[in-house]
């Protein structure tokens, strides 16, 4: 009654002989970074500090700039006189 019924005349299973159509791509995983958030802060500290400090070495080539051309020509007048 509750046997299986098999069949008289058994065929083997169909042989798997084709290749998938479309393979699936081999999913390559990046090595994953933790960045501290102490480190964003020191960088972000370090590039204010580096801004500050070339703002500062620009407005003081521009204040040398300035006097020496003042002071030439008060030298230039001077001579002339």
């Amino acid at each position: 009654m509750f046997l299986p019924k098999y069949p008289d005349n058994p065929t083997p299973p169909p042989a798997h002989t084709h290749a998938p159509a479309d393979p699936a791509p081999v999913r390559r995983t990046l090595p994953q970074i933790s960045i501290s958030p102490g480190a964003v802060a020191t960088v972000l500290v370090g590039g204010v500090v580096l801004t500050a400090l070339l703002a500062a070495v620009a407005v003081t080539a521009i204040s040398v700039t300035i006097a020496a051309v003042v002071l030439r020509s008060m030298l230039r007048d001077h001579h002339r006189r």
